[in-house]
């Protein structure tokens, strides 16, 4: 039978995959778009929010510039997109920015990008729960009163769902993200018919509410500096749109195609979305501020400020049932918009593990093919966030975007560098026409993005952005560390022709505690071994005991000689590893080679009523060069009824490979 833990994990992650089974689970593009796509479709519910929130700052009279906001952010996502579709074709492995700009600018802009990355992904799922959260608390109190609670219950769900595998969560959320996509186009057609052809006066719920600025005095700089924060704040609409090129390996052959044809997609979408609801918001006369404690004149008692997409709704559709579906369809793509990140996050963290900037932990796939370790590690950061920013979307999204424009900057500078290498030993016309055509779109997008990321660093360093741009240090620095250490342990590791590699002599110490059965197997295995010498060694912590051993030893006649090290502070360890330093002292080019006798029990509670003498034997000698510590073990009648079957599944992350002995061990 199944252990408690054993059956927990089956139920929420399923059953293991084999190897083989890795290519069906690919995706085709229907599924793509809302794996891959969602984050960036989902920013819509957020980005029109801060984009009249910042611009409220000002008083009411500057939502007049919301339109033209929007239709630069849309300038700029349009440019992106059509950069990062020169992406996936150059550069199809699935490393993104990461590997572009490793390949053309070095090894430490690289790790820069993936840095900048790691943060994004991170924000990308606090931000994204936090917001869907805001959204359902909208019509539901009880959300709003235990935000953070519901926000880190959402990211533990998504985290069971994507250690099923890529597949399961694909399926899982291409309905909602189609669903979604379906409610807030049908939303602003219906009420675009409703002003436009049926001349119906929209009002929004905070229409008639009446605004104060928080400093009606802005003009000259200070109202240009309060656009670009604006700006700034509304391209958090762009965040995602790296995903794809990071997940180019989930798609279905051909895959470089089939992403960009996602890519674009994606685009046209989240900006027919974005414009919709924007516009949208202008002729409701849509108000959504910063403080409304501080801003709303005269407003309701216990006033609370509903989201964009919640008033569009009860706009639109009136308080009936239409707008508990807007609502719980904005929520829900915004809970799923986190599933961009935990595809995107343990994919780049595979990849990095495997250059040896990140523990080789993150490289291996789980039970489901998917990659555990990455996604627990994002899932339990993004924890971190919701919990310390108390899910409050207005603080983490000053942290955000910060590390996707890093990256957006540095990728295509390298996409420049890459068709500039490309281009001289090109000679078909055609494909050079082809390349001098995407240099010019991805110096087109550098400059943009180059652009945005100064604008965001200036109106946003101390809102936030220092947080984010700390982390980033943070992490660049950890994996050059990592990536130091793996090359010096493969420096000392690699063999050295002019070295000796094998032993003069080795000297063989039997680890005696009693003479029993473990005793005595471990003598005739060493002796088996043909060693240059052979010592039996026990430490004398009672006299008692060793003169009861010593007396065993003799009336066997056991033909090892026995050596008594004293102790007159009842220590172990430490009497036998100085005992081992002086036989190997006479000769630096010997080795010793220590038998250690132990018992294997089958029960957990069991090993509570042994000493763990042992282990920590074998962990001090371990650190003793020229020292090799071999365990002997004698299995116990109880671990006879052990499950093997189970225990080499455990182990080996798979069905046992044969059959197992089940008769006990003598």
């Amino acid at each position: 039978m199944a252990s408690p833990t054993s059956l927990l994990k089956r139920l929420l992650v399923g059953r293991p995959f084999r190897s083989d089974r890795l290519q069906h689970t690919l995706l085709p593009k229907r599924i793509a778009l809302p794996v891959f796509a969602s984050d960036a479709l989902s920013s819509v519910a957020y980005a029109p929010d801060e984009i009249l929130l910042t611009l409220s700052i000002a008083g009411a009279s500057a939502y007049f510039y919301s339109p033209w906001v929007a239709l630069a952010v849309v300038v700029v996502m349009l440019t992106v997109v059509a950069s990062y579709r020169q992406n996936v074709h150059a550069y199809p492995s699935g490393g993104g920015d990461y590997e572009v700009a490793t390949v053309n600018l070095g090894a430490k802009a690289g790790v820069g990008v993936a840095s900048a990355l790691m943060v994004d992904y991170v924000l990308t799922v606090a931000v994204s729960t936090s917001s869907g959260v805001a959204n359902l608390g909208s019509v539901i109190p009880w959300v709003a009163e235990h935000k953070v609670a519901v926000a880190v219950a959402a990211v533990a769900l998504l985290t069971a769902m994507n250690l099923r595998g890529l597949r399961e969560s694909g399926t899982a959320f291409a309905i909602p993200t189609y669903g979604f996509m379906i409610v807030i186009i049908g939303m602003l057609l219906t009420g675009l018919v409703r002003i436009f052809v049926l001349g119906e006066d929209l009002r929004a719920p905070s229409a008639d509410l009446l605004i104060a600025a928080e400093d009606d005095h802005l003009t000259g700089f200070a109202m240009v500096f309060l656009l670009l924060r604006t700006f700034s704040s509304g391209c958090a609409a762009l965040t995602g749109v790296e995903a794809i090129s990071n997940g180019v390996p989930a798609f279905r052959p051909p895959k470089s195609r089939n992403a960009a044809t996602t890519l674009l997609l994606l685009g046209v979408v989240a900006v027919t979305m974005l414009v919709g609801i924007v516009w949208l918001s202008r002729l409701t006369h849509l108000q959504f501020v910063e403080d409304p404690a501080l801003q709303i004149v005269g407003g309701p008692p216990g006033y609370e400020q509903k989201t964009v997409t919640t008033q569009l709704g009860e706009a639109v559709f009136g308080t009936g049932v239409l707008l508990y579906v807007v609502a719980a369809a904005t929520a829900l793509i915004l809970f799923l918009a986190a599933n961009t990140a935990f595809n995107g996050f343990p994919v780049l963290g595979s990849i990095l593990a495997q250059d040896r900037y990140l523990p080789r932990q993150l490289h291996t796939r789980g039970d489901r093919l998917a990659f555990s370790n990455g996604i627990i590690l994002l899932a339990l950061f993004a924890i971190l966030l919701i919990v310390a920013f108390q899910a409050e979307v207005t603080r983490l999204i000053q942290l955000y975007i910060v590390g996707v424009f890093v990256s957006f900057t540095l990728s295509q500078i390298g996409m420049i560098r890459h068709w500039n290498r490309l281009l001289p030993r090109t000679r078909d016309l055609e494909q050079r026409r082809r390349m001098m055509r995407s240099r010019a779109i991805n110096a087109f997008g550098a400059v943009m993005t180059g652009t945005v990321l100064v604008i965001v660093l200036i109106t946003k360093f101390l809102l936030g952005a220092w947080i984010a741009i700390a982390a980033m240090a943070v992490i660049y620095v950890t994996m050059l560390a990592i990536r130091k250490h793996y090359d010096t342990v493969s420096r000392e590791l690699t063999p050295d022709e002019d070295r000796q590699v094998l032993p003069a002599r080795n000297h063989a110490v039997v680890l005696v505690s009693k003479v029993h059965l473990p005793t005595l197997r471990a003598l005739a295995y060493a002796q088996a071994t043909r060693p240059d010498s052979l010592t039996a060694v026990t430490v004398n912590v009672d006299d008692k005991d060793t003169r009861q051993i010593q007396q065993e030893w003799e009336r066997r006649e056991i033909p090892v000689p026995l050596t008594v090290v004293d102790s007159p502070y009842r220590e172990i360890t430490n009497p036998i590893v100085d005992f081992v330093k002086s036989v190997r002292r006479s000769s630096p080019r010997d080795v010793v080679t220590v038998f250690i006798p132990e018992y294997v029990l089958g029960r957990w509670w069991e090993n509570i009523l042994h000493n763990q003498s042992a282990l920590r034997i074998k962990g001090r000698l371990l650190f003793e060069p020229g020292v090799m510590v071999t365990s002997v073990p004698w299995q116990l009648a109880s671990s006879a009824a052990k499950d093997l079957d189970r225990l080499d599944r455990d182990l080996a992350r798979g069905p046992a490979r044969g059959p197992r002995d089940r008769t006990p061990r003598q």
